[in-house]
Formats: C-alpha cells, structure tokens, sequence
C-alpha cells in the first residue's frame, strides 16, 4: 500500500491533555444542539417539526423575490424558499407547531399558477407531515442514533476488550454530537438526511477506530517491555499513513457529492465531510487515551486479559 508517511515518532499520547480541553469544547457545542433538538428549538425541518414542503419546476427561471411576493399577496405566510437556480426549480416548506387543516399544498400550487401565468409549472413533489408523526420521527432520530452507539459498545467489547468498546463507543458518541453540534451553530436544517449522515459517520468512525484498536491490541501482546504508552503512540504511527491514505480517499468522494451532487444531497455531503475529519481526529485523540486511562497497569498479565 502507498505510504505517504513513513516512520513518523509523533508522541500522540503526549498530546492528550491538550486534545481533551479541545474535545470537551467541541462537546459543549453538541450538548447545546442536543437540547436546543430536545426542545424543538433546533432549526428542525419538516421531518421533524411538521409541515408541508412543495417542490415546484418552472418553465422559466424566476426569481426567489417574485415568489415570495405571490404567496404573500395571496395570504400565504411563514414560508421558507430554496432556490434551485439551474434547474428552473422552488422548494416552498412551511413548518407548522400544531395541527391545521386544509389543502395546504394546493393553495400554494394554484397560487404559483396564478401569479405566474406565462411560466407553466410542474410539480415535482409534495409533503404534507402532521406535527405528531414529526415528533415521533425525531424520537425514533435519537433511539436510533443511541442504539447504534451501543451495539458498537457490544461489538467491540467482543472483538476487543470491554475497555476497548468504551473508547470507541466515546469516540463514536464524539463524532456525532460534534457534527450535530457544528451543524446548529450553522443553523443548518436538522432532518433525517443529517440523521442519515450521522449513522453514516457513526459507522466510518467505528471503522477508522477498529484499525488502530487492531494494532493497539496486537503490539500489546507481543512489546511487552515498553510502558503502554509507548506502544499505543507506536501503533498509532504503524497505521498513520494508512489512516491518513483512507480519510483523504473519502473525503474525495464526499467532496464530489458536495460541490458537484447538487443541493439536494449539500447537507449530506458536508456532514460527512466533517465527520470524516472529527472521525479521524477522534480515533487517535478520544479512543486511545481512553483504552489508556482505562489500564490498570504495563504488565503483560493485564495486557492479555
């Protein structure tokens, strides 16, 4: 395999300290979007919240300007617009706090055709989502987030040793809360694409861990008279290059789908974006100094167990 670094002696442990006030930071920025998606106060899309969203092709372009004046002057409020400017198309959502009834989606579609009587339109789709099934949505959001992390907690414990399964259950726990919380100081939409992408980075930084944990593990069995510390900033520069070589080749891929995927599927490539850095960060500054901190001590009689 292609090494792009070679023989590196780069004290990682040595850093952890440092590492940890940066962690716990980025940390505190996930737990407030934590409560902010809790309470509902959260930049929520309709997914979550409820509502109804409308994605309209015209013929022609327009302006974003022009269909906000149409719907306003028709009696259509609290409405976001997102322009698809080189597919001609609109996505209208109107999230909503409690039930309401009507064709809400039809008033907004023979509006459009109204105001617009030159510029045919087509509808490209429509959603209608009751603020109930919203909720129950971004409940079943968080068990399944939780339940992920804690059958990784099980599989690594299996694979490895238990304290190896907290590290990466912590680390994993990491990468989520801080693409989560980076995503709400952004005040980006929090919707079941990002839940998508969180279970995706959940899954990438489990990966990405199982790769130094494996060589953690196995020069713990066999360097058995250096202190632990050393082996473990020894494994972590064995598997640097590799590491490295993987995150760049992912980070291409989401790159792609980012710049060149359209606005559709932005979000998504962005948070994979960033969980594929935290993820790698997290491997080597949050999984391992916890399978360090967990030792009870150097010898070889614990490092078996």
């Amino acid at each position: 395999m292609i090494e792009i670094i070679r023989k590196t002696n780069i004290d990682f442990m040595g850093l952890r300290k440092i590492t940890l006030v940066v962690s716990s930071l980025l940390l505190f920025i996930g737990f407030i979007a934590v409560y902010h998606l809790a309470t509902g106060t959260a930049n929520l899309g309709i997914d979550f919240a409820g509502g109804t969203a409308v994605q309209i092709k015209f013929e022609k372009h327009v302006n974003l300007q022009e269909v906000r004046d149409v719907l306003d002057a028709r009696g259509i409020k609290n409405f976001d617009l997102q322009d698809f400017p080189t597919a001609n198309k609109v996505l209208i959502q109107i999230k909503r706090d409690q039930e309401e009834f009507g064709r809400l989606s039809e008033q907004i579609i023979a509006a459009l055709r109204e105001g617009f009587p030159d510029n045919e339109i087509t509808v490209d789709s429509t959603t209608e989502i009751g603020p109930k099934v919203g909720a129950k949505l971004r409940k079943d959001a968080i068990w399944a987030i939780v339940l992920a992390t804690i059958f990784i907690l099980g599989y690594i414990a299996w694979r490895f040793q238990f304290r190896f399964g907290v590290g990466a259950t912590a680390a994993t726990f990491h990468d989520v809360l801080v693409v989560l919380g980076i995503f709400n100081l952004m005040d980006k939409e929090i919707n079941l694409i990002l839940v998508s992408a969180l279970l995706t980075i959940a899954g990438y930084s489990l990966t990405d861990t199982v790769v130094v944990f494996d060589r953690i593990r196995e020069n713990l069995r066999f360097i058995t008279k250096e202190p632990v510390e050393q082996v473990i900033n020894k494994s972590i520069n064995e598997v640097l290059s590799r590491t490295i070589i993987t995150s760049l080749t992912t980070l291409l891929a989401a790159g792609a789908l980012f710049f060149f995927g359209g606005e559709v599927i932005h979000d998504f490539a962005l948070a994979m974006m960033l969980g594929i850095a935290v993820g790698t960060y997290s491997s080597i500054f949050v999984a391992s100094p916890i399978v360090l901190l967990w030792k009870r001590d150097g010898s070889l009689a614990a490092r078996k167990k």
